[in-house]
């Protein structure tokens, strides 16, 4: 038996929801998943596209992730940069890593996303 990663949760601030559906829906081309009822009556959000599965959980005292991050590997890496750039989400390109092509974004609450291109690395 194997071990996988089912979902990663990132906090956000209350009343943050239609903000971060633009962001991860619109800009990083998830699809919005339907909470539980018993877990959506709490906020956030849970969001999909293709294996990768982000919660966001609604936390009173949210203090943005600046170090703490998910990374993503895209096919379409360039495209959702442009989509990005373009809706106002500065990304911050990294070559830190021989040989991959990345960057770093916030989603509209500050939290940092590592962005992978999949054919590198």
């Amino acid at each position: 038996m194997g071990a996988w990663i089912d979902h990663v949760q990132v906090a956000i601030p209350a009343g943050a929801e239609a903000a971060c559906d633009r962001f991860y829906v619109e800009g990083l081309g998830f699809a919005l998943e339907q909470k539980p009822p018993a877990l959506a009556a709490r906020g956030g959000r849970w969001y999909r596209r293709e294996g990768a599965a982000i919660h966001l959980g609604v936390d009173p005292d949210f203090r943005p992730a600046k170090k703490a991050h998910p990374a993503l590997v895209l096919g379409d890496y360039d495209a959702v940069v442009a989509r990005l750039e373009a809706s106002g989400h500065a990304t911050r390109p990294d070559a830190e890593v021989p040989g991959v092509v990345r960057c770093y974004v916030d989603d509209p609450v500050g939290n940092r996303l590592e962005l992978i291109r999949a054919d590198e690395g």
